[in-house]
């Protein structure tokens, strides 16, 4: 194994990542903003920021898949004499006297210093404001006086993703600012049908400023070696079509020792229709000087920042663990909720992997995201369960993502993948059981955004199980459909054509017989949820006739789903077993392992144990768990996508993380506490981070999708970081079965799965308007609570039950 070097450190207190070589091994990048604006921005500065949608309101431009890497972003070229330098290392590449980027809780500090200069920019999305704060410190660290020259710089995107990199022969023709004072604006296509403009402000007067990017840049130069920046002089250009972009002049005088603050406020506005213009072709700037009014002095972006800070110290003083285990209470405590929050911010949507254009919010992905989420702001849990359902279809079935500006469903992809409408309950119920709040379930709630169309929230529930029952096959197991949670197991498509898409191809959809055994895991698993809260609600004939659907599922499993020492994954088109002993390759796959055991299907017969044997063997490797062994070595048109990756990589053998904690969960619910806290330990970031920084190569702070797997060129490099439902996932895994704190209807379930060696913990919960410190003592016992004590009072049963007020809590296992 190569060398491993070290490119930065956790910083616990201050809940900050701290990279010390601008040259990590692909760029470790950071998520600003909570609600409407974002900003992605990389460990040199690179990213790009959007309003809401990040395909349709891009505000800054940005190159993926480019060469060098990553290349474009929010940059501050420093003129010192003949040296030129940004404080982010990139783009100039000027060797730095020092270096550092802190990513915290929705914010990102970058310090750079070179000849007895620091600049140090804090860049951050405030609360409730459509904008971008970059406060940039200049501090002059020598002895002698420092006359720089400061450019800012970014560039526009024209709005639409999309064809802001296609639509040239328009683009070229549509670019169209306004400069007044510190202030650019980019008003592109605003003259016809939109109704939104961006601005670049600085609250300082400017000695120049550039608009154009061909001016500013040089035609044939690059962002490394600008022609203005070089010469030192703006040429105070103004775009007029062409490439538009906003940078600021500055010329700054530093005595030694002296500090100027420089606030750069990157913006957002929408008019109404009727008062677009202050006059003939002058868009009105009033929204912008009032927005601007409200972080122009240092004090008062140092106190949005403070209430950024107080923000975050809230959401994560709801869950808190103490084991004495840094390794394991960082990830708890701080990052594995923030990518939480992260992930139901953007879904799988706008990452350096994912581009913001292809997808939007999953229907799967979003419902997943809840169980991460739900516990620090219930009530976006609620609107998002709203939005999700509001694109399901009569039948059930749902569109598989939606647009998050518009809330309407993706015909580009439409349905059509089975798993779908089992996650709306999976979902639902995390909400209720974390809140109390059953009146979500008399929500009314459109088909397809229709109006007219609504039923319940609860009627959406029960057509969503009845999608499953009315779509069985001949072993009377569900119907996978275009894909199940494996987008790439594509078992209708039958595909020969490479500009056809796996997932949107059918070319045998009509009589399509291939069954999931996934799907019938998650059936059981969400199918329990449906009947214990229909019997919540008083509903017994409901859950009775579910209660049947479920125990036919279990013995349709049984009967036909077992291959003697793990669960098959599924039937193809033909009838043939996948992920059996009798396959060529793919003999076994670990979403049906995961699943199946979540169900306990033939907990009593030994499957269980044995399919939890069976991943150890033939899953289980330095990194994780693969997703399939043997990987596939030739393409199988009958199995599509899956089969057409390298060995190692993605759905082909590759560590998807996203379905390792299913696994895991299966062994905790199993009592298998040392195999669940192995599993769990692979991939938990604060591990991987100590060992693997350069094999890695993604944030060793978060999760990520796919680790490529022991079949793979290099085993353990991660791709696809930050957007996965690992993060759920894993905080879903970790908080309530293996250190078993667990949400109920009516308090809190107390069933922790430890591994033999853990030691006393504390959970410190707040559960709707209580606060409990609940403290567990181990004993060595993988699994099972001996006793608990309320206050002092012993409880019987593992539920604490729920009432206002801080209580005092002891679990004896």
């Amino acid at each position: 194994m190569e060398q491993q070097k070290r490119y930065g450190h956790f910083d616990d207190q201050h809940r900050e990542y701290v990279i010390t070589d601008p040259q990590t091994p692909w760029p470790w990048i950071n998520y600003l903003g909570n609600e409407d604006f974002f900003s992605l921005i990389s460990n040199t500065a690179g990213g790009y920021s959007f309003y809401k949608d990040a395909k349709f309101r891009r505000i800054t431009r940005y190159r993926y898949n480019n060469v060098p890497m990553d290349n474009g972003g929010r940059y501050f070229y420093i003129k010192d004499g003949d040296t030129v330098w940004n404080p982010g290392w990139k783009p100039c590449k000027t060797p730095l006297d020092f270096y550092e980027c802190r990513h915290g809780m929705s914010y990102t500090r970058v310090t750079g210093r070179k000849n007895g200069v620091e600049a140090s920019v804090l860049f951050f999305v405030p609360l409730k404001k459509w904008a971008e704060v970059q406060k940039l410190t200049l501090t002059n660290q020598s002895n002698e006086v420092k006359n720089l020259k400061l450019f800012s710089f970014e560039e526009w995107c024209l709005w639409n993703a999309a064809t802001d990199m296609e639509n040239f022969q328009r683009n070229f023709s549509t670019g169209e600012v306004e400069i007044e004072g510190s202030t650019i604006y980019h008003k592109t296509e605003y003259r016809e049908r939109r109704n939104h403009y961006a601005f670049y402000h600085v609250n300082t007067p400017i000695q120049g400023f550039d608009t154009d990017r061909e001016t500013f840049v040089g035609l044939y130069n690059e962002f490394a070696d600008p022609q203005v920046v070089m010469e030192g002089k703006p040429r105070n250009s103004h775009a007029h079509g062409w490439s538009p972009i906003a940078s600021h002049y500055i010329e700054v005088t530093l005595q030694p020792g002296e500090s100027k603050n420089f606030v750069f406020l990157l913006g957002y506005i929408e008019n109404e229709q009727d008062k677009k213009f202050s006059a003939p072709q002058v868009i009105n700037k009033d929204k912008a000087h009032a927005l601007i009014a409200e972080l122009d002095t240092t004090q008062k972006v140092d106190q949005a920042f403070a209430e950024l800070c107080q923000y975050w110290d809230a959401l994560l003083n709801i869950y808190n663990v103490r084991t004495g285990n840094d390794k394991l209470d960082r990830m708890v405590n701080i990052w594995n909720q923030y990518q939480c929050m992260v992930t139901f911010n953007f879904s799988r949507s706008a990452s350096f992997f994912e581009s913001g254009i292809g997808r939007g919010m999953g229907f799967r992905d979003s419902n997943q995201d809840l169980v991460g989420f739900v516990h620090q702001i219930p009530s976006r849990a609620r609107q998002r369960i709203i939005d999700i359902a509001s694109t399901q279809f009569p039948d059930g079935g749902c569109y598989h993502q939606y647009q998050p500006l518009t809330k309407r469903g993706n015909n580009d992809i439409g349905g059509g993948f089975n798993d779908d409408p089992c996650w709306l309950i999976f979902g639902t119920v995390a909400y209720i059981k974390e809140t109390g709040d059953f009146s979500i379930l008399d929500e009314m709630v459109p088909f397809d955004n229709q109006p007219g169309s609504e039923v319940t929230l609860f009627e959406h529930l029960k057509i969503s199980m009845d999608h499953v029952i009315n779509n069985l096959g001949p072993h009377m197991l569900p119907l996978i459909g275009r894909a199940d949670w494996n987008d790439c197991l594509n078992l209708n498509c039958f595909s020969w054509d490479p500009n056809e898409s796996f997932q949107t191809t059918e070319n045998v959809s009509e009589g399509t017989k291939a069954e999931s055994l996934m799907i019938a895991g998650l059936f059981v698993v969400t199918g329990k949820d449906y009947v214990a809260l229909c019997q919540k609600l008083g509903k017994t004939q409901e859950a009775e006739r579910m209660q049947k659907a479920i125990d036919a599922m279990i013995e349709a499993v049984k009967k036909h789903g077992w291959d003697g020492e793990w669960y098959l994954r599924a039937y193809d088109f033909y009838g043939n077993k996948i992920g059996s002993n009798e396959c060529d390759e793919a003999k076994i796959f670990i979403e049906s392992q995961g699943w199946c055991t979540m169900a306990e299907i033939g907990a009593q017969e030994g499957m269980v144990a044995k399919s939890l044997d069976s991943c150890k063997k033939y899953l289980e490797c330095e990194h994780g768990m693969v997703l399939n062994n043997p990987a596939f070595t030739k393409y199988i048109y009958e199995y599509g996508e899956i089969s057409s990756y390298p060995e190692g990589y993605k759905e082909n053998a590759g560590i998807f993380c996203h379905n390792n904690p299913w696994v895991i969960i299966g062994e905790c619910l199993a009592g298998r506490g040392n195999d669940a806290w192995s599993h769990y330990a692979k991939i938990l970031p604060s591990y991987v981070e100590e060992k693997y920084q350069t094999l890695h190569k993604v944030e060793p702070y978060v999760n990520c999708q796919m680790v490529a797997g022991k079949d793979a060129f290099k085993p353990g490099e991660g791709k696809n970081s930050w957007l996965t439902g690992t993060a759920a996932w894993m905080w879903y895994t970790v908080s309530e079965f293996i250190l078993g704190i667990k949400p109920d209807y009516d308090g809190i379930r107390i069933d922790p799965c430890l591994p033999e060696t853990a030691t006393d913990y504390t959970v410190s919960r707040k559960f709707r308007d209580a606060e409990y410190e609940i403290t567990i003592h181990p004993n060595g016992a993988q699994k099972g609570v001996k006793a608990i004590t309320l206050d002092g009072q012993k409880v019987d049963g593992t539920v604490i039950p729920y009432s206002a007020g801080k209580h005092v809590v002891e679990v004896t296992m």
